[in-house]
């Protein structure tokens, strides 16, 4: 955890890795089955992320031009025998909407 995060406070937003990219495309198909809809792209843009019991990742996510949604998926802890969670998702934002938890 790095010392910039306070506990239970979500971190500043920053790049996402591959590991990030890898836990959004594991619920790509839960977004599409909430959503009703199908995205080709689905790219993570930005990320922050709050430890709970758990991870709360918040990222913005690129799925198609200029078209971009906010997610909020839940990692549980290590050892849990349950992957990623996508909580909830915001829908028609813009490369320059703020991500903030939601």
């Amino acid at each position: 955890m790095s010392a910039e995060v306070a506990v239970g406070g979500a971190s500043k937003p920053r790049e996402p890795t591959k590991e990030d990219q890898t836990i959004l495309d594991e619920v790509k198909e839960q977004y599409e089955k909430q959503s009703g809809t199908n995205t080709g792209k689905f790219k993570a843009v930005l990320v922050r992320t709050q430890v709970v019991a758990g991870t709360n990742y918040f990222i913005k996510v690129e799925t198609g031009e200029d078209k971009y949604i906010h997610v909020r998926i839940l990692l549980p802890l290590p050892g849990s025998d349950e992957g990623p969670t996508m909580m909830s998702f915001q829908a028609d934002k813009t490369k320059d909407d703020e991500l903030k938890y939601f």
